[in-house]
Order: C-alpha cells, then structure tokens, then sequence
C-alpha cells in the first residue's frame, strides 16, 4: 500500500491566519479608544467626594445670613473691595479703530456704614381682603382718560336755490380752490360754488382749452354767475406756439403774448360785467419752478389790475420766515397742519381752505361793494324765512344767527391810492467847481473889525499879546485892598 505525499508547505499558513486576526483585533481597540467618549464626572470636578474616601472633606456651605452680626444684633455690611484703576481715556483714535462711546455717570452710592436692622414684616392680610384691593386698584386703572377735544366739521347746509353762484376756472390748482371756497361758504345756503376746472388746461395751449372761448361759452348759458374765480399757470411753463413759430418760455416775445391772452380772458367776463378775482400762483418744492411762477404772477398781476379785476396773491401764505417753500404751517384757524401734498405742488384740505381764504377776503370785498353779503337779511325776514317743513327759523337756528352777525358788521374798507411822491427838479443850482473862494464882499480877513471896539480889547490882546484889563472881582484882579 502506497502512502500519499503530504504537503509541508500547507502547515505553517495557520500561525499567520492568527497573527492577522490578533493584528485586527489591536486596530479595532485602538480605533474604539480614539472615538470621542461621553464625559463623565470625576473625583474633583465637583464638591461631592467619594463617600468610601475617609479623608473626603464636606462641601462648602454657605455662611449663615446672622454671621456678620455683632453682638449687639446689627448687621455688619461687608467690606467693600476698591474699583480697579481705570485707564486714562486716549486723545487719538485711527479711523479703522472703534472708539468707545460715552458712558452715563453711574449713580451716587451711599456711604459705607452700619445698616438698620430691618422691620418685622406685618402679617400678610387675608386672601378675600386682599383680592377686594386688587379689584380696586384694577378699577382705578381701567378708569376712561377723557377723550381729546375734536373740532366738529360745520354741517352743510343744503342749497336749493341759491342766489349768488361763483364759478371757478383754471387748471388742477383751480380744482382745489374750488374745494377750499366750497367749504367756506358751506354752511351759506345763499351762496354756491361751480367748479369749472380742467386740470392739464392753461393759456399757452390753445389747443386743448381755448380759456377765453370756454368762460364766454359758460357765461352764455349760465346767466345767473355773480362771481368768478380764476387761478391758471401751473402748465404755462413751456414754448407758445404762435403760427408756424415756437417762442422760449419767459422771453420777451412769449410774455407778450401770454399778457395779450390774459387781457383777452379778463375781456371776456368784463363784457358779461362779472367780477373776476385772479388768484396767483403759489409757491412749489423745485426752486426754479417757484421762480418762473413768481415771474408769471408779476406779469398777470399787471394785466389783471390794468383791467380793472382783482388781483389775490397767495405767496406769503406758504412761505417761512425765509420766504422759502414749506409744507406745513398754519390753517386758517391758527393751527399747524399740513398744507401741501407730497408731491410739492397741490394742496391737502387745510391748505385748499387755506388757498380759498385769500380769494374769500376779495370775494367779501365785491360783495360788500355791492350791497352787502347775499346772507345779509333783516331780523325779521330772517325770522319769516322758510325751513325745510315749512316752519319758521327761529332764534337758535345757526345760519340766521351768523347772517345777522354777518349783517352788523361793516364792509372792508377800500385800499388806499398809491401815495403821491414829490417832484424832483431835473437838476440842481449851478455851482462853479473851479472859482477860488474870497472873502465875502472882498473884505480881508486881516482887515479892521468894522464894529466899534471902544477899549481896543481885542487889538490888544490879539496884535501886541497884552493881557486884558483886569476886572474888579475877578480872578485876576490883584489889587489891594480888593475894590
């Protein structure tokens, strides 16, 4: 029987299979040991030694509050510890440093020294009684503030027939005067407002409103207009095309014709013999639209007054101090409030009321000139007039009493002239500039006074130098015996 060859080389692969593995296992501790493990207290970290340590010191405990007391029971305050020195503050920052910002001065403290013991507490009260103190104070606390005083609008009166209408022509300004006279004559059933404005309107355009055409248009079918109001020029700063040729804004040629358009619109309404009140412009935030309206308000000022119309100006009610533009200032009652928009050109409520109050004086002026306000009635007409159920007004009804108030107090008086200046002669008396100046009658001035000097005083004293004579009782009388 024949024996199989073994194979030696097979046998020794098993001690290295073990070397391999006990390499393995010696990577995975260590890699186990390298992860990050939870913390975990030890003996030290805290004030709790191990309780099987014999030579483990108690924990700190905090000192009992009556420690510092002496023996008379007072209690001692600790001693206090010196603030740490404060640097001085530096003179000179780099701009990239941060530089610190000013601290508030703390509070005075008291000076060191031995506190009062403190009071025994009063026993806590009862629950109920307690609560019925809280209800208390809650209710003095929701108790209601007074309510601010609110300026109640006047009430509108309604206009079934009014006898006195003023129309309102112009562009967007016009619009928002319209609204101001409205509200100022609103509590007024006699006196209407009709507002005719057209807000991209003006006098250099012709073609998109004829102003001239359209004023005589209205006044045709509306016969019964009083008054009219006419505030224009807010789109007026550009070229007029006249014909084929484009004038420059504000140059001679276009203020030309721009007056020769106002003479012709003021035409219109003193044909129809309606009294027209041409209300400037006002000023704006842009500084040279302020200026160009400034120069056309000059220039329609002078047509409107040579018209004979009235002229109202606006300018120093929007204005400060400086006379520069402002949006805010006061109302016609006196109080602050915001007249203008945001947009620097239009008006709010306050200031249309503010703006309507300037032609309001005029209006007032006319209606004056003319017999007084369309309100003005005797006390008895008044007190006969009509309501809306038919009754009577009587004495408490709020538009007759402002009508008979209205009624006794006199009219404005009229502006005085333009004062008379003197005439100023074209010239002077003719003095010759080269003539040597002489004594008067060629007397000389080392010449004999002509009047007479008995005791030759003067040619004494002022020829020979001699002292005048002494006078008796004098100073430099030297005689003796005196007299």
């Amino acid at each position: 029987m024949q024996r199989r060859p073994t194979d030696r080389t097979a046998l020794p692969r098993f001690p290295a299979i073990l070397g391999l593995l006990l390499l393995a296992a010696l990577w995975l501790a260590a890699a186990w040991s390298a992860l990050p493990q939870p913390a975990v207290a030890q003996w030290g970290d805290s004030y709790d030694a191990p309780a099987a340590d014999p030579y483990a010191a108690p924990p700190p405990r905090r000192r009992a509050r009556g420690a510092y007391a002496d023996e008379y029971g007072y209690g001692r305050a600790p001693a206090r510890r010196a603030a740490p020195p404060q640097e001085a503050p530096r003179q000179f920052y780099w701009p990239w440093e941060d530089q610190p910002r000013a601290q508030p001065a703390p509070p005075p403290q008291p000076a060191p020294g031995y506190a009062r013991p403190s009071r025994p507490r009063a026993p806590a009260a009862a629950p109920a009684a307690a609560g019925r103190s809280d209800e208390e104070r809650a209710a003095r606390r929701r108790r209601p503030s007074p309510a601010p005083a609110v300026a109640q609008p006047k009430a509108k009166v309604p206009k079934a027939a009014p006898t006195t209408q003023i129309a309102v022509f112009g562009d967007s300004l016009a619009g928002y005067l319209a609204k101001g006279a409205d509200d100022a004559f609103s509590d007024n059933a006699e006196v209407a407002v009709l507002d005719r404005s057209k807000a991209d309107s003006g006098l250099v355009r012709k073609d998109l409103v004829d102003w001239a055409k359209t004023a005589e248009d209205f006044l045709k079918a509306t016969p019964k207009v009083s008054y009219a109001l006419m505030m224009i020029g807010l789109n007026d700063r550009q070229a007029i095309r006249e014909g084929d040729q484009s004038v420059e804004a504000l140059s001679d040629k276009w203020r030309e014709i721009y007056a020769a358009r106002v003479d012709e619109v003021a035409k219109v309404f003193a044909e129809h013999k309606v009294p027209l009140i041409w209300v400037g412009l006002p000023p704006v935030r842009i500084e040279s639209l302020s200026r160009d309206f400034a120069a056309i308000n000059d220039l329609v000022r002078e047509r409107v007054q040579r018209a004979g119309q009235s002229y109202a100006e606006v300018w120093q009610g929007f204005v400060d101090d400086r006379n520069r533009f402002t949006a805010s200032g006061p109302d016609v009652d006196g109080q602050e409030a915001r007249l203008r928009t945001s947009d620097g050109i239009h008006f709010t409520a306050a200031g249309s009321r503010k703006v309507a109050h300037f032609a309001d004086v005029e209006l007032k002026r006319l209606m004056g000139e003319k017999g007084g306000l369309p309100s003005e009635q005797p006390a008895a007409a008044i007190a006969a007039t009509p309501g809306e159920g038919g009754a009577g007004l009587g004495v408490d009804d709020t538009a007759a009493i402002d009508r008979k108030i209205t009624a006794m107090l006199p009219s404005l008086p009229e502006p005085p002239g333009i004062p008379s200046l003197p005439v100023k002669p074209a010239a002077g008396p003719v003095v010759p500039l080269g003539r040597t100046e002489t004594s008067p009658g060629g007397t000389l001035l080392t010449a004999r006074p002509q009047e007479g000097d008995a005791t030759g005083t003067r040619e004494r004293s002022l020829q020979r130098g001699a002292a005048p004579l002494p006078q008796p009782g004098r100073a430099d009388d030297f005689r003796w015996p005196p007299g």
